[in-house]
């Protein structure tokens, strides 16, 4: 079994975080070796979480949109990765889903991404996978982050996330639609030729 291999294994299996979560542990994601787009999101919602089949919701079908890719394609592992901050999900705060769980960055991400080769594109969606993509190159803020997205060109491109709940933010920056979206179509598109 090579190394990669292994470590999906291990990552399916993982419980490192049960003692934390308000379900047993059901980590989701896809990798392959050859994958050419690498999606990095937060966590599973329930709806993730009951199916077992990552961005298998109503932000999944926005971020699909968002790129100008069918189900068919995004959910071929050659094609895009799926690695979330936060394998399993963490459970309901007060404003919605709890943060990520740290161990999962702390177990998997250092070890599990860079075995990832093919890589031609990184989608960092939200703060939680731009703090661990771009680190101190990151805005201050998400939105400047996201308006800032030329400055990691072309490799990643950073993305808010694609929840219902963010179209207040989507409809207070009409910029998003017009300049990073034709841009997001067109790199997703030559990283998976």
């Amino acid at each position: 079994m090579s190394r990669l291999g292994k470590l999906i294994a291990e990552a399916a299996a993982c419980r490192i975080c049960a003692p934390h979560l308000p379900h047993e542990p059901r980590p989701v994601f896809r990798i392959h070796a050859r994958s050419r787009v690498l999606v990095v999101g937060q966590a599973p919602g329930t709806k993730v979480h009951a199916s077992g089949i990552p961005w298998n919701d109503a932000s999944g079908k926005r971020l699909r949109e968002w790129m100008g890719v069918d189900d068919d394609s995004f959910y071929d592992a050659r094609r895009f990765a799926i690695v979330p901050m936060g394998f399993c999900y963490p459970g309901k705060g007060r404003s919605g889903d709890l943060p990520p769980r740290p161990e999962c960055r702390a177990t998997w991400h250092d070890t599990m991404i860079p075995l990832l080769k093919d890589i031609q594109l990184v989608l960092a969606i939200g703060q939680y996978a731009q703090d661990y993509l771009l680190g101190e190159r990151r805005g201050a803020t998400l939105t400047e982050t996201v308006r800032g997205f030329r400055d990691y060109a072309p490799g990643t491109i950073p993305l808010p996330h694609p929840s219902p709940r963010n179209q207040l933010w989507l409809s207070r920056n009409p910029w998003f639609a017009r300049e990073v979206l034709p841009y997001l179509r067109k790199r997703v598109r030559e990283a998976l030729k």
